[in-house]
Order: structure tokens, then C-alpha cells, then sequence
């Protein structure tokens, strides 16, 4: 059963009550009610979190959620309070940790998709449809779509795959009116992101966003736009009828599909730990990203 190779045991914090340990963020909520994310380098991947983690991920990916949710505060209001090291934390917890207001989450994954690939690539060829939506004949790996769709997903617990669900799955689930402010958020955000990335040189294939609300406020929470959460393809490589190049966890994947990891994807053993050059090369993609989308060097 994937999950966890090793899971990890929480750090205890006076003032803070440990909630939960997702895949790669420890959840704790502090005396006023509010959230502490705390972002680890744990990787995950074929729904498991590896027992290699990858030295500064967990900061990275922080730090680049911070800069998007600052590119698209005029869209959707973000759950962020504070980025500020809570009394009593850690050292090692400054960068990656996030004071967030505690909302009503919704649960659904919110993806959008300005390009064919994953599993929507998979539904399509059978069905010629992403999450019921009709698209045109002749589209393959890579294929730009004639326009960004909205494709949510149920939410799934550690080692359990998401379930792609069609928009009208998720307006009997969550009521109509809570559906449309989801996609319309979500294709807004999209569409904002996409443009930036372009002009970086990126493009933005598909994303995932997570929505709660605050009253009667939709708020966008958890990372936003990362390698994580996002496929972002160097755009001078793009060549729609293959796999392509990307700034996610390709080094991982491909190393733990290939003879040299010894590992049987759909056998019952764990996943090994990373050679040291999978590590580096993984590392040194998350930094290249940052750096690309943000302008700024990481250090």
C-alpha cells in the first residue's frame, strides 16, 4: 500500500497543536486558531513519499508560493497572515514556515489545464473528453488546448490517487454557486500565471489550486504555483507529440523507473532512497525555477 516510506515523527512546539502530517507539510495550529504550515523536504512521488528528501525544497517552494500569491492578490484573496518564525519553533523552520488563517476548505482540486498532458492526455485518448469537457480530434502530448478548461478532482488521502470529476460532479457536491466562483477563480489565476511564466520563458501546462472560505470570502490557500503543484516546461523545448522537458520531480520519476533503481512500480516494495546525483540534479531544477519565474537568485 504506497504512502509513506518512513513517516516521520512531529516536532512538538510549545503554543502549537500538531493537526496533521501531509506528504510534504507538517500542520500545526497555533493559540489564536490559525494554521502553521511548515513546508519539509520530503518528496513524493507514485504515491509515495520517498525516504530521500531534497535539501532547501521545502524553502523554495515556500518562498515562490509567497511571490505568486503577491502576483495575483487583485484576483482571490490568499489565506497568508504571517510568514514570520512562530516563538519557540525551530531554526530550521524559518523560510518555510506560513501563519495562515484557519478557512472552510473545499474539497476539491482545483485544476486547470492550458495543455494536454497526464492524465488528462489519458482520459482524452479514450474518450476524446477531460472531466466531460468535448476536445478537438488530433490533440497529443503536449498539444496547446484552443483555451484553458477547468478539470477538479476529488481529494485523496496519502497514497490514494485524486479521481478527476466532471464540473457538474462538483456543483452537486459543493451547490452551483460555489462550483462557478471556483472555476472562474481558478481559470483567473491560471490565466495570470500563464502570462507571467511566458514571458519568463516557461510555459505553464496545468496547475492545481485549493480554495476555502473565510465567511462568506473565497480564499486560495496550501502552495500556489509551484513545481509541486504545477508542470512548468522550459518553453524552447516545447515539442507537442512527446514528453517534455520539465521543472518538477522528472529526475525522481525517471530514475525510479529505470533498471538502475531496481525498483517494481506495481510490485509491493517501497521506493530506495536517491543516489546523490538524483538529489542534486532535482534540487538544482527547483532552484532553476525559482529563480526564472521570480528574477531573483536563490541563496
Amino acid at each position: 500500500m504506497p504512502g509513506f516510506v518512513e513517516k516521520p515523527e512531529p516536532i512538538q512546539v510549545p503554543g502549537l497543536v500538531h493537526l496533521h502530517t501531509g506528504k510534504v507539510r507538517e500542520l500545526y495550529q497555533n493559540a489564536d486558531g490559525d494554521l502553521v504550515m511548515v513546508a519539509s523536504d520530503r518528496t513524493s512521488t507514485f504515491d509515495w513519499v520517498l525516504p530521500t528528501e531534497i535539501p532547501d525544497k521545502g524553502r523554495i517552494l515556500t518562498q515562490l508560493s509567497l511571490w505568486w500569491f503577491d502576483q495575483i492578490a487583485d484576483l482571490v484573496p490568499h489565506h497568508v497572515l504571517s510568514s514570520d518564525l512562530p516563538p519557540g519553533a525551530p531554526a530550521d523552520w524559518e523560510g518555510r514556515t506560513l501563519v495562515c488563517k484557519s478557512l472552510r476548505m473545499v474539497p476539491v482540486e482545483c485544476v486547470a489545464r492550458g495543455y494536454l498532458t497526464g492524465s488528462g492526455l489519458a482520459e482524452y485518448n479514450e474518450t476524446r473528453t477531460v472531466c466531460g469537457l468535448a476536445l478537438p480530434e488530433g490533440l497529443v502530448d503536449g498539444s496547446e488546448l484552443p483555451a484553458p478548461i477547468f478539470t477538479p478532482a476529488t481529494k485523496a488521502a496519502v497514497g490514494e490517487h485524486d479521481e478527476n470529476v466532471s464540473y457538474e460532479e462538483v456543483a452537486r457536491q459543493v451547490g452551483a454557486d460555489t462550483a462557478a466562483q471556483l472555476r472562474q477563480a481558478t481559470l483567473a489565476v491560471y490565466s495570470r500565471a500563464r502570462d507571467i511564466a511566458r514571458e519568463r520563458g516557461i510555459i505553464l501546462a496545468d496547475t492545481k489550486f485549493e480554495f476555502g472560505f473565510d465567511g462568506d470570502t473565497l480564499v486560495i490557500a496550501d502552495e500556489v504555483l509551484t513545481p509541486d503543484s504545477s508542470r512548468f516546461w522550459p518553453a524552447d523545448q516545447w515539442q507537442p507529440g512527446r514528453a517534455q522537458a520539465s521543472f518538477d520531480k522528472q529526475f525522481v520519476r525517471d530514475w525510479l523507473t529505470s533498471p538502475a533503481s531496481g525498483w517494481d512500480r506495481k510490485g509491493e516494495q517501497p521506493p530506495p532512497p536517491l543516489p546523490e546525483e538524483i538529489v542534486a540534479a532535482s534540487r538544482a531544477k527547483y532552484v532553476e525555477a525559482y529563480e526564472r519565474l521570480t528574477g531573483t537568485s536563490w541563496s
